[in-house]
């Protein structure tokens, strides 16, 4: 079993590397936009327990989709992808994945060209 600070550390390493590539396309980190979060559960119980949860506490937009034999929970957030900010709301979903048993997949986003 991982420990939640060793996801954390994952997490940011992964989301670092990530941000490095978006910046070398140009990416205005700035600039807000869709940011999904994605994660994995083997049940559609334990998925919706945690979509519920962010959509009582207006964390983000869970969907829910069925993927081969998982679950999978995506959570939409309209925000920037700065470091500081991107890394946290990461490490947030990871916690959240970790805590209620769900394998955390990291975000995506497009990439905003700045002007």
């Amino acid at each position: 079993m991982t420990s939640i600070v060793e996801t954390l550390i994952e997490a940011a390493t992964a989301d670092t590397s990530l941000l490095l590539k978006n910046q070398e396309l140009g990416d205005d980190a700035t600039t807000a936009r869709s940011v999904d979060f994605v994660m994995y559960g083997s049940t559609k119980k334990q998925v919706e327990l945690v979509a519920s949860f962010i959509t009582d506490f207006c964390y983000g937009v869970p969907q829910i989709k069925k993927s081969e034999k998982r679950h999978m929970l995506t959570v939409t957030i309209e925000m920037p992808t700065t470091q500081h900010v991107l890394c946290s709301v990461s490490g947030f979903m990871a916690c959240l994945a970790s805590i209620y048993d769900l394998e955390y997949d990291g975000w995506e986003s497009d990439v905003c060209i700045g002007t």
